[in-house]
């Protein structure tokens, strides 16, 4: 019998972690890298499992969140089918704890 494997694409949880929660944080540096996305194409990057992913890019992100491969991608047998997030992410996304702290205006 062969074994079925599946993976996690924990791209968000890597980049809650390293203070990054806008998609578009990402835009600049893989820019720099000669990277050309439109944030459309960012935000399915960092919202969406992918299923194909170029190298280049791949390199840039372990490269723009100083992070090794077995943070961005988690091994995991194949299981039943995960149920679709919806566009606003509920379910938190995995990130948690991680998100950003709501400011606060102080009166004059």
């Amino acid at each position: 019998m062969t074994a079925k494997l599946d993976y996690h694409w924990r791209l968000r949880q890597v980049m809650a972690t390293r203070g990054m929660f806008a998609t578009t944080d990402l835009l600049g540096p893989l820019a720099q890298r000669g990277i050309r996305l439109s944030s459309s194409q960012v935000y399915r990057l960092v919202t969406v499992r992918p299923e194909r992913l170029s190298l280049k890019v791949l390199m840039a992100l372990l490269d723009i969140l100083d992070c090794s491969i077995d943070e961005l991608i988690e091994a995991a047998a194949a299981g039943p089918a995960e149920k679709t997030r919806t566009a606003r992410g509920v379910g938190g996304a995995g990130v948690g704890d991680l998100r950003p702290k709501r400011a606060r205006i102080a009166p004059r």
